[in-house]
């Protein structure tokens, strides 16, 4: 599986362990090989120096000339220096020969303890493989029992999301670690004002229309619970080896049934954080509210390590929620390889977001990140405030052994492009050795001028409070020698809170009541609708062996096309309500609703859609 990912991302073959070992044991033979040659020049230069010595002893020892008699001692002055010389070589070199010799032996050691661990975990692995097979073995052997019992088999649709990413290259070092980090110390400290100083009301800008969000029509509240298949990982493991894995059937027992474009759109469950921001007159009060939507996205992953259905090309997704709470969203998947999916939701309540997102990943041996590239755009009608921010990178840890967990980990900048004003968010990995609270979130509001008015805090978990700034200075210095500042502060006020999720949640999905709704049917959407998707239904009706046949019909379906639309040398895709557009703020080109998808929906129209299902 780690080749594959390196392969995508366009890197050559990795060496295998044996290819390693074998390198190591060359190299081990040939410093042994050129160790005993100096040994054997060791010998030499002793023996013919001892040899040229008693020579030269003799010839001064015999009746010569006087001149004869200086020019003999002025060569045995410096045969002498010649020894002494060759004599600190040799003790040199016999130095060395003795600390490559013992290096050479611990060498050797290690190797033989990489080798035989290297098979401990080989035959851990096999035994895993049978030992899995001989409880699925008993569990069918005993349905009364399983009946009753709670289920103890591994949760095998949550154990290998990485499986649906293509490995992309990215800026990130590969050594990068996301966890058991050492605590990291916050840039500033912040001291809450007496009471006689706060302000009653955080946001008095904020006219809060005091009507409560009631939708008109009433959606459903649970969907069938998951069943408890079970599946052999092994046997799938196998078939990945040394293979694309864009061509492996993936079985259905990974995914939750939503696609990527309804995942997309569960970014809006807190969309009356918008709609609150947009009655804002104060930009700053605004900008709160906008980081506060964008950390409520990341709520709902917490206990999702299921991964979306991967949407087909030119598949759409609408949320029309215009006469519940004033918006209209729609999402089409735009490109295939690498898979890219464009976002715009419009709302009469004053404000109008997009996006085009990709995701790269990559699967690093015990965790998988996943980095979803693109720039988020939020416009205010309004004010024409426009803010642009990126994600930060997902990261799914013991994806081979062990309980999945999910974590949320880097930095978002978000910037008012008309009055510059930013925001800094910093989500804190997490950390074993770390006395914080887990899930962290911090950051500061400041203007354009780089002062700080609110500082943000909480956990994208659960909640997101503010606190306006009524003073600040330059505290000491820190362990690492950084000057922090202090700010004093007002008592922080609520911007978000998790809503709790529905009953019955852990069997299903653990979808929010957002989510449960996302597939529900509806009339009069598009044909490409992901609601329309087969595969996606039939696994929500828990008919998984269906499901698994008919994705495997969809996927082969859409390569007969790409392969029908390469040999007719087109243009390629096009998608249908989103065409390429610069940006003229972040420079980038990227697809943007064109327009046309609510009108067509209508009139009832959908003569231009193409039949992918």
């Amino acid at each position: 599986i780690n080749t594959h990912f390196i392969n995508d991302s366009g890197d050559e073959e990795p060496t295998t362990q044996s290819d390693r070992s074998e390198g190591i044991q060359g190299t081990l033979k040939t410093l042994i090989s050129k160790l005993d040659d100096l040994g054997t020049c060791n010998d030499l230069i002793a023996k013919h120096g001892a040899a040229l010595q008693r020579s030269l002893s003799e010839l001064e020892a015999l009746r010569v000339p006087v001149e004869g008699g200086e020019k003999v001692k002025g060569v045995n002055e410096r045969a002498t220096l010649f020894r002494i010389t060759s004599n600190a070589m040799i003790n040199a070199c016999r130095d060395f020969l003795d600390l490559a010799e013992t290096h050479s032996r611990r060498w050797q050691r290690a190797l033989q303890y990489e080798r035989e661990q290297r098979i401990h975990l080989e035959e851990t692995i096999e035994q895993l493989a049978k030992q899995h097979n001989s409880l699925e073995r008993a569990w069918r052997e005993a349905p009364t029992l399983s009946a009753n019992t709670p289920s103890s088999s591994i949760q095998m649709d949550t154990i290998t999301p990485h499986l649906s990413f293509k490995g992309e290259a990215s800026d990130e070092d590969e050594d990068t670690e996301y966890f058991d980090a050492m605590e990291e110390s916050p840039a500033f400290i912040t001291v809450t004002a007496t009471e006689n100083t706060q302000h009653r009301s955080v946001y008095p800008s904020c006219n809060d229309s005091g009507k409560e969000l009631q939708p008109l029509r009433r959606r459903r509240s649970h969907i069938p619970d998951k069943p408890n298949y079970s599946l052999n990982l092994w046997s799938i493991m196998k078939n990945c080896i040394g293979k694309e894995l864009s061509k492996i059937p993936m079985p259905v027992n990974f995914n939750e049934p939503l696609s990527m474009l309804q995942r997309l759109t569960e970014d809006l469950e807190y969309h009356e954080l918008l709609d609150k921001a947009a009655r804002c007159e104060s930009s700053l009060e605004q900008l709160c509210l906008v980081a506060a939507f964008s950390v409520s996205s990341y709520s709902t992953t917490v206990h999702r390590t299921a991964k979306p259905f991967n949407p087909l090309l030119g598949e759409t997704y609408e949320l029309d929620r215009l006469e519940d709470f004033g918006y209209r969203s729609l999402c089409e998947q735009v490109s295939h390889h690498p898979p890219a999916a464009s976002h715009h939701v419009i709302s009469q309540r004053g404000w109008t977001l997009w996006q085009e997102i990709t995701i790269a990943s990559k699967f690093r041996g015990k965790y998988l990140s996943i980095m979803p590239l693109g720039a988020i755009h939020l416009q205010f009608h309004s004010s024409g405030n426009h803010y642009v921010w990126r994600k930060v990178t997902s990261t799914v840890h013991n994806i081979i052994v062990g309980k999945l967990w999910i974590d949320q980990s880097g930095d978002i900048e978000i910037v008012n492009h008309r009055t510059k004003e930013t925001c800094q968010l910093k989500f804190s990995p997490y950390s074993y050795f770390s006395r914080e609270v887990p899930r962290k979130v911090t950051g500061v509001v400041s203007d354009s001028g780089g002062q700080a008015h609110y500082i943000l805090s909480g956990t994208w978990d659960d909640k997101i409070e503010s606190s306006k700034i009524v003073q600040s200075s330059k505290g000491g210095s820190g362990s690492e020698g950084k000057q922090k500042t202090v700010y004093q502060t007002l008592s922080p006020k609520l911007l978000w809170k998790k809503y709790p999720l529905p009953d019955n949640a852990e069997n299903m999905y653990f979808f929010s009541s957002l989510a449960l709704t996302l597939n529900e049917p509806e009339d009069g959407v598009g044909l490409t609708d992901s609601r329309l998707r087969p595969d996606q239904r039939l696994m929500e009706a828990g008919r998984w062996d269906e499901a698994n046949s008919e994705k495997q019909r969809l996927e082969e379906k859409q390569r007969a096309v790409r392969r029908r639309r390469e040999a007719e040398a087109t243009d390629g895709f096009q998608p249908q309500w989103f065409h390429k557009r610069t940006n003229a703020i972040t420079g980038e080109t990227n697809f943007v609703y064109k327009g046309g998808y609510w009108e067509a929906k209508d009139s009832q129209d959908w003569n231009m859609c193409t039949e992918i299902f």
